[in-house]
């Protein structure tokens, strides 16, 4: 019997934040707000998001001996995510430097810190943690050797999920391992050839305008493509239009799962809620369509909070939407 319906193999950063009229031009300095801490980091977000649904969740990453470190650590547990796979120590505590414009949407920097010492050596010697995981889901703010080795130490027959966030070329093992590769459309633009593409580090599916770039500017045809390059399935996030699901090779038909209507507040952090309200649904047997369509509502209800970890809903809120 599986201990966790989801391992999250990631990130772990102090989140940075601050408000601003407007995000500042290249050579440009601009005033904001007062600066506010609150943990996040991709791997660490998705954790806490997965254990507020509900799901038995544990993180496999790694944090510093620091002030950032114990504040996440102590966020992870008050979600009650296990952290018996979070090591310490190496570096300092990634950190996240995020600017915040009134419409909500975002700019990150990140400074991988101690995320970048999670190495394919740890993840060998978590092999219990993996072996005890219906559903495994990593994003590339840790070094892609490391979540290649996740791909191979993984237990048969357990579910591989990937947020190629921050974007970049992924081994054939891996992408045929993704069942779902879970990008937003500025990401889906950079993994098919589009290099200069806007990309969005939250993975939230940005505010929902054009991506363009990219033969035709078409969800649809990115999913088959990212199909035909060797992913299992794909979900494309499109923000407030919601998500595209493709599986089942090159010309697989695709279904569109509309969002809720909401009024965005903060879109940080709503791409790791998605994903992983997602691996959660996924781990308990739904199809992918099904467990899209749970994943959009979470994705929804999160923009409406500021802040990543503290705008997770609870499944009672999702519900309520």
């Amino acid at each position: 019997m599986n201990d966790f319906d989801l391992l999250v193999v990631g990130s772990a950063n102090a989140d940075l934040v601050i408000g601003v009229e407007r995000r500042p031009a290249a050579g440009e300095t601009v005033l904001g707000s007062d600066l506010a801490v609150h943990p996040g980091g991709k791997g660490a977000n998705q954790a806490v998001a997965a254990a507020r649904l509900g799901a038995r969740t544990a993180l496999l990453a790694r944090v510093g001996d620091d002030a950032h470190g114990r504040l996440l650590l102590e966020s992870q547990r008050a979600a009650g995510v296990d952290t018996g796979g979070v090591l310490t120590g190496g570096a300092p505590t990634g950190v996240a430097l995020i600017t915040v414009d009134p419409s909500g949407d975002n700019s990150i920097v990140v400074s991988p810190g101690a995320n970048a010492r999670l190495t394919p050596q740890d993840v060998r010697a978590a092999a219990g943690l993996l072996a005890a995981a219906r559903v495994v889901s990593a994003q590339l703010e840790i070094p892609l050797e490391t979540v290649a080795e996740v791909v191979r130490t993984r237990a048969a027959g357990s579910r591989f999920v990937l947020n190629p966030s921050p974007p970049g070329p992924l081994p054939a093992d891996v992408l045929a391992a993704c069942d779902p590769l879970v990008l937003n459309e500025h990401e889906a633009l950079f993994m098919l050839g589009d290099r200069d593409s806007d990309v969005d580090g939250d993975g939230s599916g940005g505010d929902g305008g054009d991506a363009g770039g990219h033969a035709e500017d078409d969800p649809e045809d990115w999913a088959r493509e990212l199909l035909a390059l060797g992913a299992r399935s794909v979900v494309v996030t499109m923000g407030a239009r919601g998500a595209l699901v493709a599986e089942g090779g090159p010309d697989a038909a695709t279904v569109r799962v509309p969002s809720p209507r909401v009024d965005a507040v903060d879109t940080t952090g709503a791409g790791d809620a998605f994903t992983a309200a997602l691996a959660w649904r996924l781990s308990l047997g739904e199809d992918l369509v099904k467990a899209a369509a749970f994943a959009v509502r979470v994705g929804a209800a999160a923009v409406t909070k500021e802040g990543a970890q503290a705008s997770f809903p609870t499944a009672a809120e999702v519900s309520a939407l």
